[in-house]
């Protein structure tokens, strides 16, 4: 088992696919000159020559060619330079790319990915730090995942560019330089299964992306405590995987639902309410939610610090339902 970075591992990620299917290609704004803003993609330009490309500054033109190339027989990969960015091409996003096999009865493929860096790192500012995943879940036609660890970063990517419906990858800035073990080989993470990634008793921990990590260290902080903690990752927000979501609420009879993105009308909540639909006569607290605070993410680090959820914000919600009465 290697040890490589997030980035690393997108990077061979990339590479296998397109040494695998020439169908593959990569594009976007600064890929190929300079390996993409995070360096994510160096090289690549020079092992496939014309299959990584630079493109003008226009979300929406890039967006519609990543559609027109999958019409046409190809499996690109878009590269957004941040998700913030997704907004300028919601038309193409929603309601072509979304919608043209269901509305052409399958005869049209949108087989595609569009990756796109989100999440707040830095003090980047309100233009620079979203996380919008609830708008992007809310639109049909679309599967969304959200690799937290360099392993699935890896199998992530790789099932994306093979599925025959659009993905958006969406990858937290702060993990490109994150370490962790790798398999050698063929890495392929399924989409729509989501992984307990540690056991526990007495109440369920359900997150995704960079909050996995923070989740991981709440948990320890409470164990110490005498409180045992579940964590799930869920991985792939659409397709969800309430099979394994629910029956780990079901045995520890507690949840709360922990992601970076803003709390009110966040994808949190559509978890939260299936929980307690399915699963109300199991429940023995109220879900609870943790999520940023419901304004634009600041610039000055110590307010970007207090207006998104940190390791302590998800303990105190831990304790809160284990002591709910």
């Amino acid at each position: 088992m290697r040890t490589l970075t997030f980035s690393e591992a997108t990077r061979e990620a990339m590479e296998e696919e397109m040494a695998r299917d020439p169908r593959v290609f990569l594009f976007g704004e600064d890929i190929a000159k300079q390996g993409g803003v995070f360096g994510q993609f160096k090289g690549l330009a020079q092992r496939f020559p014309g299959r990584v490309l630079d493109t003008p500054i226009s979300e929406p033109t890039l967006v519609g060619a990543a559609l027109g190339a999958a019409l046409v027989g190809a499996r690109p990969v878009l590269d957004i330079h941040f998700a913030d960015f997704l907004l300028l091409a919601m038309d193409e996003l929603v309601n072509q790319i979304g919608s043209l096999r269901y509305m052409s009865g399958g005869q049209l493929r949108t087989s595609l990915v569009i990756r796109a860096p989100d999440g707040a790192i830095r003090s980047a500012g309100a233009h620079h730090s979203k996380s919008l995943e609830a708008l992007l879940l809310h639109a049909s036609g679309l599967k969304v995942v959200a690799p937290a660890t360099p392993k699935d970063a890896k199998g992530l990517l790789k099932s994306s560019i093979r599925a025959e419906d659009p993905v958006l990858y969406l990858e937290h800035k702060a993990l490109y330089n994150r370490k962790g073990p790798v398999p050698e080989g063929e890495v392929l993470t399924p989409l729509g299964q989501a992984e307990v990634v540690r056991s526990g008793e007495e109440v369920t921990l359900i997150n995704y992306s960079l909050t996995l990590h923070k989740a991981l260290e709440a948990a320890e902080r409470l164990a110490a405590e005498g409180i045992s903690v579940e964590v799930v990752d869920l991985k792939t927000l659409y397709p969800l995987d309430w099979d394994t979501v629910l029956a780990s609420v079901a045995k520890t009879g507690r949840a709360v639902v922990a992601h970076e993105a803003w709390r009110f009308l966040g994808f949190g909540a559509e978890i939260a309410s299936t929980l307690q639909e399915k699963l109300w006569g199991t429940l023995k607290a109220p879900v609870l939610r943790v999520g940023a605070a419901h304004v634009p993410i600041p610039f000055s680090p110590p307010l970007e610090a207090r207006v998104l959820p940190q390791v302590e914000d998800l303990v105190r919600a831990v304790k809160e339902v284990v002591t709910w009465r």
